[in-house]
Order: C-alpha cells, then sequence, then structure tokens
C-alpha cells in the first residue's frame, strides 16, 4: 500500500513528552496540528524532529491560527479563517510563520481551514480573500511548501474557483470528506471528481448531516458509522491515482479516542490493502 496511515498530533502534546499514545499504534506518518502560532520557533522544530527521529515520518503541518472561532453556522462565518477581514491581517502573518516552521521540519506541505468561502466571486469579502491567500500562499513557495485549503466550510467548486482565482501553482486541497457532510456543503465521493490531482492530504473521519437544529454543524461518529461512504469512497480516492497519507482524525479524548483509532486504522487497512 502507498498510502501511508496517520494521525493528527497536536505540537504542544509532542513537546510536553506526551507520546505514548502516538508511537503504540503502528502508524506510519503524523500531520502536526498547531493553533498556538507562538511555537513556531527553530528550537520548537529542531525539538519536533528529535522527538520523532525514526520513529514517524511528518508529511504535513495543519496550521491554526490565533483569535475567536467559533465552529457553527451564525458566527463561524465571522471568526474563522482568513475570511473575515476583522482577523485577516494578523492570521496571514501567522500562517506565513507557520510555514517557515513547516519548512525547518523539512516538510512540504501545510494545510488550515480559510474559512467560509463568499459562494459569489463579485463581492469584496471574496476578492479580499483571493489577494490574502495569494499572499500566503507566495510566502509558502519561497519554502518550496503547497498551501492546502482544508474541505468543508465552502462547496467543492467554489474552493476549486478560489485556487484558480489566485493563479498560484502551489496551492492543494486537504481533504476531509465527513467536513463536507458536516457542514452541508457537499458529497464526498463526487467531490474527488471535482478536486482531482489538487488532493494533497486526506482526513479520515465520519459524521452525519445537521438535523434538527440547522444552526449547528453535524455530528462527528467513529469512521464507518456516519454517513461518508468510506467503501466507495476510499478505493475511489486511491483508484483516481492518490498516493498520500490518510490521517486518522476523532475528534475526542480520552481512552476511547485510541479505541476508535485502532478500529478506523484496520478498517482503512481492509478497504484498500
Amino acid at each position: 500500500m502507498k498510502n501511508g496511515i496517520g494521525v493528527i498530533f497536536q505540537i504542544e502534546r509532542l513537546l510536553k513528552g506526551e507520546t505514548e499514545s502516538l508511537f503504540n499504534m503502528g502508524l506510519d506518518c503524523v500531520q502536526l496540528n498547531c493553533w498556538n502560532p507562538s511555537l513556531y520557533t527553530k528550537e520548537n522544530a529542531e525539538k519536533v524532529l528529535e522527538i520523532l527521529d525514526g520513529k514517524l515520518r511528518i508529511s504535513s503541518v495543519w496550521a491554526g491560527w490565533s483569535g475567536c472561532g467559533i465552529w457553527n453556522f451564525v458566527d463561524g462565518p465571522e471568526t474563522l479563517g482568513i475570511v473575515p477581514e476583522a482577523y485577516r491581517y494578523q492570521r496571514m502573518q501567522e500562517l506565513c510563520k507557520g510555514a517557515e516552521f513547516t519548512s525547518w521540519l523539512g516538510v512540504h506541505d501545510m494545510a488550515t481551514h480559510m474559512g467560509f468561502i463568499p459562494e459569489q466571486p463579485t463581492t469584496s469579502l471574496y476578492t479580499g480573500l483571493v489577494n490574502a491567500v495569494k499572499w500566503v500562499g507566495t510566502c509558502c513557495k519561497k519554502y518550496d511548501i503547497h498551501f492546502n485549503f482544508e474541505t468543508g466550510q465552502e462547496t467543492p467548486i467554489t474552493m476549486m474557483r478560489t485556487i484558480q482565482d489566485t493563479g498560484l501553482d502551489n496551492l492543494g486541497v486537504n481533504l476531509d470528506p465527513a467536513n463536507l457532510i458536516l457542514y452541508g456543503k457537499g458529497n464526498p465521493v463526487d467531490a474527488i471528481d471535482i478536486y482531482g490531482d489538487k488532493i494533497r492530504g486526506v482526513h479520515v473521519k465520519d459524521g452525519n448531516y445537521p438535523k434538527d437544529d440547522y444552526h449547528k454543524l453535524g455530528h462527528e461518529t467513529v469512521v464507518g458509522e456516519g454517513s461518508v461512504n468510506y467503501p466507495v469512497f476510499l478505493p475511489k480516492l486511491i483508484k483516481s491515482g492518490y498516493e498520500g497519507d490518510l490521517y486518522i482524525e476523532r475528534e475526542i479524548s480520552g481512552p476511547q479516542q485510541i479505541i476508535d483509532i485502532k478500529k478506523t486504522i484496520d478498517y482503512i487497512k481492509e478497504l484498500i490493502d
């Protein structure tokens, strides 16, 4: 199997030495996650490399940003990513620092949520976002890094339009099939055809569409128990030519998270071995 199986793991936990679960699951790789831009130092990059040396390959960094972030349909458009003008400039700077940190790790892919990208491409909010993505993407290019959009908060066509409108060749997609469902923005199986060869990372996560209270996202589930049709999605993804890594994401904590991740590792292998 060409595709490595990994998880998303917080840099902060790694630096604290909370690695027992990470090294005992038979993983191939890791996507490092950081929501504290102050950790983007060369010293921390060296520590991370020392901790993971010979144990796990780092294939991507998921770069968060500071400030308010509310994960719903009401306040999310005003608080998430680099779409909101109130947070945009600060977060652009943080993402550029994240790109430098990614380069110190010797990694060539960095992902983030851009925010709720406007569907209407003629609005000033949209054109401002395109310019912001172009600025961060150019910063990433300086370090030989692909800047990848995590899916979910926009329709697949809107994401691809945004990538096209920047004119950059180092923008890609971090495909989270569950997010397309949790945000009600698309069908993951069909989305593979839209994203095509722009897919550079995949989150293995599951969930169901919003129900009853449509101000809130849908609910995450164990992989295989939600609305992502994994028996169709994963084989189609691999058949399409995707050779990148698969990062298991289970957004709970404690012993049950480890149980669910191990279960998902077996589930993935059954589908694509």
